[in-house]
């Protein structure tokens, strides 16, 4: 007779192993989701920055690269980590989403609003939900890449204060 219920157990430990040795690893750089935009950006406004959205996909080598490289130590630099916002939009997830307006939406069809097409792309963002600085669009070269984050995050701090 076959013992199911060891076989079920042997199953589920091994599940349990593939899970612990990737499951970690693959979700590891991501960044929090967005979840209400509108109340994020005002948050973000409160603390006196931008509201930084990182587009992206699950599928994307050079979204991990910016996430792990240059977003995720920027949320933990001192000169930024109390007044920087960031969150992850991912162009290929109907995670639910409430937009700028207060309207419910999903991270897809908020992207596909916004014509996202190529990922990455970090966009910076007001507590009205317009735009403060340039997007930065793609990995673009590693030895400039952290002058363009910076910029960009300068001039939108500059436009949260003189709001």
């Amino acid at each position: 007779m076959i013992d199911w219920g060891s076989k079920i157990r042997g199953a589920l430990a091994l599940a349990i192993c593939l899970l612990a040795a990737n499951g970690p690893a693959l979700a590891a750089n991501d960044l929090p989701p967005a979840a209400d935009l509108r109340a994020e950006a005002a948050q973000a406004a409160l603390q006196g920055g931008p509201l930084v959205i990182l587009y992206s996909r699950r599928d994307c080598k050079y979204c991990e690269t910016v996430k792990r490289d240059y977003l995720k130590p920027l949320a933990s630099h001192p000169r930024y980590r109390d007044s920087l916002l960031i969150r992850q939009i991912n162009q290929d997830s109907e995670q639910p989403l409430v937009d700028f307006r207060g309207e419910r939406t999903t991270h897809a069809r908020f992207a596909s609003s916004q014509k996202i097409k190529l990922v990455p792309v970090v966009a910076f963002f007001g507590p009205d939900g317009r735009r403060l600085a340039e997007p930065i669009v793609g990995a673009r070269l590693p030895d400039f890449y952290p002058s363009y984050l910076e910029t960009a995050i300068e001039q939108s701090i500059a436009a949260v204060k003189a709001k």
